[in-house]
Formats: structure tokens, sequence, C-alpha cells
């Protein structure tokens, strides 16, 4: 069975046979809802690739003491993957942000697109960026991750477009692009970033601004999905083609 993973702030410079205590809402997650007691093990991640396997030998209300038996820092996974996020209705946006993260996506981009029926604006923004970003970190250890994925503030198509200028590969699903997605090419090493639009489609004028900055419009088939599901299924796609599930990019 999986040991537990627990996020800790940080891991730089931990050795073998060091405890760290760990507190606040991480330890009262592990002691009273795991019900984790002392001798038992689990597992501890700072989210930035280091992982330290331990025993717990010591518990509180809200504190648990872990002494480290095992380290292992693992290397940022390449491709590193992208996806920008149009808003969904609803907990849809949760959801698509669970799956992204279990399936490896290291950046998630909540994205304002012109037929976005969500909204997000003063208090709410707020509020749900951090029920996305709570999200990602609970999928993440759930998932065993050693690289959390990061949730960026919400953006506009111009920041959008902006950012997707450093892109390797840059692709944005649409149904009436003529490029399947599994011929866009794709590089050992380099950067993906997926642009996936709202329920109502993405605008021409989003359109051209994003095929201007040499963002590939792409289609998976005839079938049409959600926006809170068409992005996973696309990076399924894209990452079954590359090293970090198995294979080498066939173009």
């Amino acid at each position: 069975m999986s040991l537990p993973v627990h996020l800790v702030p940080a891991l730089v410079g931990v050795a073998v046979g060091d405890v760290i205590e760990v507190t606040g809402d991480e330890a009262h997650h592990a002691v009273a809802v795991r019900r984790i007691r002392v001798g038992e093990q689990v597992v501890l991640t700072d989210g930035a690739g280091i992982a330290a396997t331990g025993t717990v030998t010591g518990t509180g209300k809200r504190r648990l003491d872990v002494e480290v038996t095992a380290l292992e820092e693992a290397a940022l996974p390449t491709p590193q993957v992208t996806v920008v996020q149009a808003l969904p209705k609803g907990d849809r946006g949760e959801l698509a942000v669970e799956v992204l993260t279990e399936i490896g996506v290291q950046r998630i981009v909540p994205w304002a697109a012109e037929r976005s029926v969500a909204v997000w604006r003063g208090e709410r923004a707020a509020k749900s960026h951090a029920k996305w970003a709570n999200t990602a970190r609970e999928a993440a250890k759930q998932a065993r991750r050693s690289w959390f994925p990061e949730v960026t503030e919400l953006a506009g198509t111009a920041a959008v477009v902006e950012m997707l200028a450093g892109v390797d590969t840059a692709v944005v699903l649409h149904e009436a692009a003529t490029v399947p997605l599994v011929d866009v090419p794709l590089s050992a090493s380099g950067t993906i970033a997926l642009v996936v639009g709202p329920e109502g489609g993405i605008s021409d004028k989003e359109l051209e601004l994003f095929t201007a900055a040499g963002v590939t419009p792409v289609r998976m088939g005839q079938e049409v999905m959600r926006t809170s599901t068409a992005g996973v299924a696309a990076v399924a796609a894209l990452l079954s083609r590359t090293a970090r599930w198995g294979s080498s990019p066939d173009h």
C-alpha cells in the first residue's frame, strides 16, 4: 500500500536521521483524519522535487514528528506541460484542475476567455483561485508527485498570448482546425502549452491572436468534449508521445 504523503514548507538541507516537525493543517489531517500513529511511515515532500520517507516518532493535536529514513530528489519532468484552462461553470473547474494535476501538468493558467460563462471578480476571484490551488495541492499529494503544479493568477487573453511566446510547442483546441493533435511535432526536452477554450468556444478574435503568436489550432476528433475534460484528453495524447510515458517523440 502506498504511504500517505504530506506537504512541508522545505526539505533543502535535510539529512537522513533528522527529525522534521510537521505542524498546522497537514499535521491535523495526518493525526485526526488519517489517524497516523507513532511507528508508522509517511512521505514528506516540499513540492519542489524532494521527498523524504520517515517514521513517525511523536504526535500532537496539530503536530507530527517524523524521523527521516530515506531521501529522494527528483528532476523536474520534461517536457513540462502548461494548460491554459478557460473558466468552466460551477465546480467543473476544480474537476479539471484535479485531473490535470494527476496526469502531470506543471502549470495551470485560469483564463478569462471572451465566452466564459463563469466570471472571477473581486472576492470571488480570490476564493476561486484558492479553490483551484488547494485542489491542485491535494491532487498532487494523492498522485504522489514530488513536483507540485503551479496555479497562476487569473489571466486575460493578452497575458496568455504573451506567456505562449516563450513555449516550444503551443496548441489550441478548435473544432474547425485541420491539423490533428497527434501530428503536432514535439521535442524531447521542450515545453508544451495547451489552450482549452470555454463551453461557448474560442472567439474568432481570440483565435486570430493565438495564431498570430505562433499557436497551432488542432483537433482531436469528431466528438465534442466539455472544457473540463478536453484538456485532460489532449494532454494524455501528447504525453503518450514523450519519454515521460515511455516513448520518444515521434515527430
